[in-house]
């Protein structure tokens, strides 16, 4: 996968979209530093400085492997690690040997650490790096430039930590705007497809279960044409609280439609997931929402099977749903195995009086 369209082929799902962006920054950043430093290779060497010329080698070695790894693996070599570690070490032995020659060298090097690595250990890098070259211009240079040298070189690592931060800051908002419904604050789409596919991995190579449950508020539309959307939006809102305090911390709940919901349940079978679907129905309809508006809620249950593919899996649950609105509403339907015959395989438990 070429790390410089990765961001295009990844924008159905903002997290990995997020990575695609970091992938193509380390891959610019590792290109542009071999392009800068390889012919600094020769120039060490010839004036007699190999163990510098050694450093540069393995710093563009490093950088050629980085590339290599993202450009036809997707894989970050090592996660950055050497990139910094190089780069501190190059810069302050060049400083050391080459005066102001070498010193130009350590303020980008000083920023690539924060784009490079997360902020607190690129912040503990720069720190380091500081003191060392603090040291090395005490010994070098006159004191006046000791003391330039350290202010401006202390001002950039503040000054590009400040900017990342705020970055990573941004990536974090925008990221949870775009993968959750601003309405009710639940999981939307985006990711739906990757968690069930996680699920499905777990299945197959573990055995481990796992059920989701769709959910669909009945008559939902009468709500709004009598009490009006604000209400509605009020329901809405209402209903993940409830659903909530009945989930554990591995379960996930995603709006998935106007008034469609799904829960994610890892580790259950489809008759726990059926006996939670039936209490969450009996919590909704048991207490009126706002205004004395009474609601109920139809479910579907449906268990992951192997070999099924998560669009197959969602389908199932889906046509359980729409047997559990023509069979009446306000109750639970449990979606076949899909080695199943149709008839008589759905079984289903209402809530209304028999």
């Amino acid at each position: 996968m070429n790390p410089l369209a990765v961001a295009d082929k990844l924008d159905t799902n903002p997290t990995l979209t997020v990575l695609g962006f970091k992938h193509q920054i380390v891959y610019h950043l590792h290109f542009w530093a071999f392009v800068a430093v390889a012919p600094l290779v020769m120039v060490q060497w010839r004036q007699d400085h190999p163990l510098l010329a050694f450093l540069l080698i393995l710093f563009c070695l490093n950088a050629v492997a980085v590339i290599a790894l993202l450009k036809f693996r997707a894989h970050y070599f090592l996660n950055g690690r050497l990139f910094p570690i190089l780069a501190v070490i190059s810069a302050i032995y060049s400083t050391a040997l080459n005066g102001h020659a070498g010193l130009y060298w350590a303020y980008p090097a000083a920023a690539a650490l924060f784009f490079l690595l997360p902020l607190r250990e690129a912040t503990i890098f720069n720190i380091l790096f500081l003191i060392g070259m603090s040291v090395v211009s005490f010994i070098k240079f006159p004191e006046a430039d000791f003391w330039r040298i350290t202010f401006s070189l202390g001002l950039t690592c503040v000054f590009v930590m400040i900017f990342a931060w705020l970055v990573g800051r941004l990536q974090e908002e925008l990221t949870r705007l775009a993968t959750t419904d601003p309405l009710t604050g639940c999981l939307n789409r985006s990711q739906l497809a990757d968690v069930l596919n996680v699920q499905i991995q777990m299945r197959e190579r573990y055995e481990r279960v796992c059920s989701i449950i769709l959910m669909d508020l009945d008559y939902f539309k009468l709500i709004n044409d009598r009490w009006g959307h604000l209400a509605g939006d009020r329901v809405l809102q209402e209903l993940p609280r409830r659903i909530l305090r009945r989930l554990r911390e591995s379960d996930q709940l995603f709006r998935i439609g106007g008034e469609e919901f799904m829960l994610v349940l890892p580790e259950t079978r489809q008759k726990d997931a059926d006996q939670l679907a039936r209490e969450l129905l009996t919590s909704i309809s048991a207490a009126p929402f706002g205004e004395a508006i009474k609601v109920t809620a139809s479910a579907s249950v449906a268990e992951v099977n192997k070999g099924e593919t998560w669009s197959v899996w969602l389908n199932r649950a889906d046509q359980a749903l729409y047997q559990a609105k023509a069979r009446g509403r306000n109750q639970v339907v449990n979606a076949r195995p899909t080695d199943e015959p149709p008839a008589d395989a759905m079984t289903d438990t209402s809530l209304q009086p028999q």
